[in-house]
Parts: structure tokens; C-alpha cells; sequence
């Protein structure tokens, strides 16, 4: 499921961000953040079916068939739109996550730059770069993703038990929490959030950053070697 899904994330936010770089002018600096939100509903639109899969399999250790007897259970009574039961936490967590983690990564990225004249990023500013703007991003965004992963398990939960589908909102499912947990039932799971997603983070971003630079060294190499062995 990360796969696909990194796939149509950043494919989307590069083409976006250099489309509203050019665009934007002297606004160019907030092109990250839109690009970035942006990307972020194309993908989560596209694995929310998978993400909820992923996460009844963990939560509840289902087996395949009992697995697909609920869905069916929840598609027969609640439409095909309950396969996208948790969207809309999903999306309230992750554009948010986006958009702050793509702004922060290239502003702290441009400052350790500039800390170190240097023009190019080095793996060392990237990977710090990633590491501190994934972490401020995934303490901000954590009361939603606490919402979603309530909303997923519950699926198929309610017609089992022969419960009314109502007060399913975001709003409601956190008020619902904090009535269960308090506040702090909004923040369940932080530290081992923030230990996950830091190093991703920067793992994902410093490998984009040098892929990119790999494969733009070779095309320049492509491009111009021909011309540099004449005399």
C-alpha cells in the first residue's frame, strides 16, 4: 500500500510545485504547502479503501474471510462510500501534515542552506530537515489521526451489534473520545507516532532529494557529455 500511494503522492507534488512555482511569483515560497495539500487528497482519495483494510487487519487480527464478510455487511447497508469509512479524519490529519511538512521541510532546508553556503542540500540537511518538520507536523495532526483509526475499527462493528449509524462525524468521534479518555485521549499513541514518523520522514525525503539529484546529474550527463568532448 506505500508503495502506490508514495508513488501518486510525489509524482503529484513535484509536477504541482513546479507548476505553481512559475505561477505564483513572488509567492513562490507558499508553493510547497499548496502543492503538498494538494497531493495529499489525490492520494488519500485513491488509498483510503486500502488504508482501512490495512488497519481492521491490525487492530482486530481478522482473518481474510472474516475480513471481507464485514465489509460486505458494511457496503450492503451503508453503500460503497463506507469503504471510505475514516476519509474525512484522514484527510484533516494528512493535508494538514502535507502542507506544514512540505513548507517547514523547504524552509528549514533553505536556512541550513544558507547557515552552511551552500546552494545544494547535503544529505545531512536533508535528512534533519525531514526528521524536525515530520515530527512538528505528526504532533499537530495527531487528534485526527486518533479519530481515524477509531472510525476504521468500528467499522462493521455498529451492524453487528445492531446499533444506529449516527453521530459517526469527526467532531462527534472526538467529543466522544475526550467524554471516554479526556483530552489527553486525543494524543493516545503520540510518542510512538512521533518515533515512527521522524524517521520516515527523513528517510523518505533525503532518498527523494538524492534520487532526484542522481537522475538530474545523469540527464545533464546525457544531454551535454557530447558537446564537452569537442574540442
Amino acid at each position: 500500500m506505500a508503495v502506490p500511494a508514495t508513488v501518486i503522492y510525489f509524482t503529484c507534488y513535484d509536477q504541482l510545485c513546479a507548476a505553481l512555482r512559475v505561477r505564483m511569483g513572488e509567492y513562490a515560497e507558499v508553493a510547497p504547502l499548496l502543492a503538498g495539500a494538494t497531493a495529499r487528497v489525490g492520494s488519500v482519495t485513491v488509498i483510503s479503501p486500502l488504508e482501512l483494510i490495512r488497519t481492521k487487519l491490525q487492530s482486530q487480527k481478522q482473518s481474510y474471510r472474516e475480513l471481507t464478510q464485514c465489509i460486505r455487511s458494511a457496503v450492503a447497508k451503508e453503500g460503497w462510500l463506507s469503504l471510505w469509512r475514516g476519509w474525512g479524519p484522514t484527510l484533516l490529519r494528512d493535508v494538514p501534515f502535507s502542507a506544514m511538512y512540505w513548507y517547514n521541510y523547504e524552509m528549514g532546508k533553505s536556512w541550513l542552506c544558507g547557515l552552511s553556503n551552500i546552494t545544494e542540500p547535503t544529505l545531512t540537511i536533508t535528512f534533519v530537515s525531514g526528521a524536525v518538520s515530520g515530527s512538528i507536523a505528526s504532533i499537530v495532526t495527531l487528534p485526527f489521526d486518533v479519530v481515524k483509526t477509531r472510525k476504521q475499527v468500528e467499522l462493521g462493528e455498529l451492524q453487528a451489534k445492531n446499533l444506529p449509524g449516527q453521530g459517526s462525524s469527526t467532531f462527534y468521534v472526538m467529543c466522544r473520545i475526550v467524554a471516554e479518555n479526556g483530552f489527553r485521549g486525543l494524543f493516545a499513541g503520540f510518542l510512538p507516532r512521533v518515533i515512527k514518523v521522524a524517521p520516515a520522514c527523513a528517510i523518505m525525503i533525503s532518498s527523494y532529494e538524492f534520487g532526484k539529484a542522481f537522475f538530474r546529474k545523469r540527464n545533464k550527463e546525457r544531454t551535454h557529455g557530447p558537446l564537452q568532448t569537442n574540442p
